[in-house]
């Protein structure tokens, strides 16, 4: 990273690629050996046992000194050292490499080396093929009806999204030759979700609960069933994938039935839910005598640019704020819950000081007393859930996806134990990989108002102003009702338009007549 800044690596995102036997051994208090590549070539196009067989025989010629280069060291300690890095650095991620190969419907023609860098394409590649991916995503929140998923309008949606999405390997634009040749051969695609949280918050379902691990699997359930149904109707009519024969589609297993194909190879360490509920048996049957068009129909991408487009929450993040500034190309703009602000307009309780108060507690609700117990639950944050509701969501998902989904993990109060509680939960859940780590910092800065000195704060009781939550001025951020806000809050101005003139309390300026510069002022004349 020196000399011509042009040409230097400014950001690069890296990632682990696991083997089971690396986790294996962590979870057994086992060793592990590392190796320089140049003596075990072969080990980065094997994985399962395939892998584990090669890998001790290594360990066995290095005991016998046939191999000199090489340090063993407990397979904790380079666990621990994984996570280290990802808490201080945000890298590298986490990913696992045996689930992405043995559920893979193409194993038969390659390997997967690696995902793409937001961790939800799982494509094979080599020197001949370059993997291409075509996304698009169901606003899951627009396919809801009477409190439940409309499955007639989403099949309607997913088998028009899986025609256009074969349309685009077809008409898209290659910049070389093997991305073309692997994508016209294998014509995968990647319809995923957005609006999760969107949808659960309309169906009146906390994130952190049983009831939202549920929706997470049924409708990742139909998703799944629709757009492989759509895939083997564009087979017969348009045609089979080239290299459809030897696929596991062929060979009757789809992804759910590829999880005992990974209990197999691991030998046990796998704890998923298998229940379905749509009649996959007529699928397997239709796709016996028609066939796939796409060697992989399923991945859920962050989608934080067209969710922002739409208006909906992103991919299948719970809430990061309830009203918080995004920034990106277009400039700054307030992004307030549509559903939290419609509930406390339902309350009465949406007016001036409650949007001072958000944005005092940084968008969460948990402090703010005078909003009830369950509407606090229901709008919780991402920081305010265990850990643990993410990963059970989306083990329930994963077993429905024949590639993977980008998964952030959200940790308040991160620590090594937490941290590897976490990270081990989602190896024996069956993920496939995970991306970014976010956590809170340990400081934040201090809000202070122009009122008067004292902070936007709500008592229990219901009171204006909560003067013992007062502290010293920080120049950094500024509270002062609805005008705290930058030129770009419309969503929350509009929300308040109806609300009366907060009075101000205190004086707008402190200088009194006579002070030097008083009769020039021109705030006081």
């Amino acid at each position: 990273n020196t000399g011509d800044d042009r040409r230097r690596t400014h950001d690069m995102n890296t990632a682990n690629w696991i083997p089971d036997l690396f986790m294996q051994r962590v979870m057994e208090g086992g060793d592990w050996t590392l190796f320089s590549p140049n003596d075990v070539p072969d080990l980065h196009d094997l994985y399962g046992r395939r892998f584990a067989e090669a890998y001790t025989e290594y360990e066995r010629r290095a005991d016998r000194g046939e191999i000199k280069v090489f340090k063993r060291i407990p397979a904790v300690q380079m666990w621990r050292k994984m996570l280290s890095m990802l808490f201080e650095t945000g890298h590298p991620w986490i990913t696992f490499k045996d689930p992405c190969n043995i559920r893979s419907p193409q194993q038969h023609v390659g390997v997967v080396h690696s995902s793409n860098l937001c961790t939800e394409i799982t494509l094979n590649t080599s020197d001949t093929e370059i993997a291409v991916c075509n996304l698009g995503s169901v606003n899951l929140v627009n396919h809801l009806k009477d409190g439940k998923l409309d499955l007639d309008k989403l099949k309607a949606t997913i088998h028009t999204a899986m025609r256009m999405l074969d349309n685009v390997v077809d008409v898209n634009y290659y910049a070389v030759g093997k991305a073309r040749n692997s994508n016209l051969k294998h014509r995968p695609v990647g319809l995923g979700i957005m609006g999760f949280q969107d949808a659960l918050q309309e169906l009146r379902v906390p994130y952190a609960s049983n009831e939202a691990v549920e929706f997470a699997d049924r409708s990742m359930e139909a998703v799944s069933y629709y757009a492989f149904w759509a895939s083997t109707e564009l087979a017969a009519e348009r045609g089979r994938y080239s290299s459809y024969e030897g696929s596991l589609w062929s060979r009757g297993i789809l992804p759910q039935d590829s999880l005992q194909l990974l209990m197999e190879e691991r030998g046990g360490y796998l704890e998923v839910d298998t229940s379905s509920t749509l009649d996959w048996d007529a699928l397997r049957a239709r796709i016996g005598q028609y066939g796939m068009r796409n060697s992989n129909c399923l991945a859920i991408a962050p989608t934080a640019t067209i969710a922002n487009i739409v208006g909906v929450s992103a991919s299948i993040e719970p809430t990061y704020q309830n009203i918080y500034v995004k920034s990106n190309l277009s400039g700054e703009f307030t992004v307030a819950n549509k559903y939290l602000v419609a509930d406390l307009k339902k309350l009465g309780l949406w007016d001036e000081v409650m949007v001072a108060d958000i944005k005092y507690f940084d968008g969460s609700l948990a402090k703010i007393d005078r909003i009830p117990a369950d509407i606090r639950t229901l709008y919780a944050t991402a920081f305010e859930m265990e850990t643990s509701w993410l990963v059970e969501c989306a083990s329930r998902r994963q077993k429905w996806i024949d590639q993977a989904q980008s998964l952030n993990i959200y940790m308040a109060g991160a620590s090594g134990k937490k941290l590897d509680e976490t990270y081990k939960l989602a190896w024996i859940r069956g993920l496939k990989t995970t991306y970014y780590l976010r956590t809170l910092g340990a400081t934040s800065a201090e809000k202070s108002t122009g009122k008067g000195g004292e902070l936007n704060a709500v008592s229990s009781s219901g009171g204006a102003y909560d003067s013992t939550r007062a502290s010293a001025r920080s120049g950094s951020e500024s509270l002062s009702g609805a005008g705290a806000m930058s030129s770009g809050s419309s969503a929350i101005n509009a929300a308040a338009a109806n609300l009366p003139e907060p009075e101000i309390e205190g004086r707008a300026c402190t200088m009194r007549p006579g002070d030097p510069g008083f009769e020039e002022c021109e705030a006081c004349q």
